[in-house]
């Protein structure tokens, strides 16, 4: 794989986890829960939520595998 080649790559890995980060967002903000219960029902920090939700930070794998459980997300790869 060239550099411009390895480049292009993680620039559509990077914008695909972006497209994951708005979908999980939405599902957070369309779930009808406040972000004090699902702090309550994952243990997810109230102020990590509040930084992702607002696009200051992201969450670490585990922690979004956990809030997907709790929504009940599905995640797919794209075709």
């Amino acid at each position: 794989m060239t550099r411009k080649q390895a480049r292009s790559t993680i620039y559509i890995m990077a914008k695909q986890r972006k497209k994951l980060s708005d979908q999980i967002r939405h599902a957070v903000a369309t779930c009808g829960k406040t972000r004090y219960q699902i702090f309550k029902a994952t243990g997810i920090d109230q102020a990590a939520l509040s930084r992702f939700m607002s696009g200051e930070s992201g969450l670490e794998m585990a922690t979004l595998d956990t809030l997907a459980d709790y929504l009940n997300l599905n995640i797919q790869p794209l075709k």
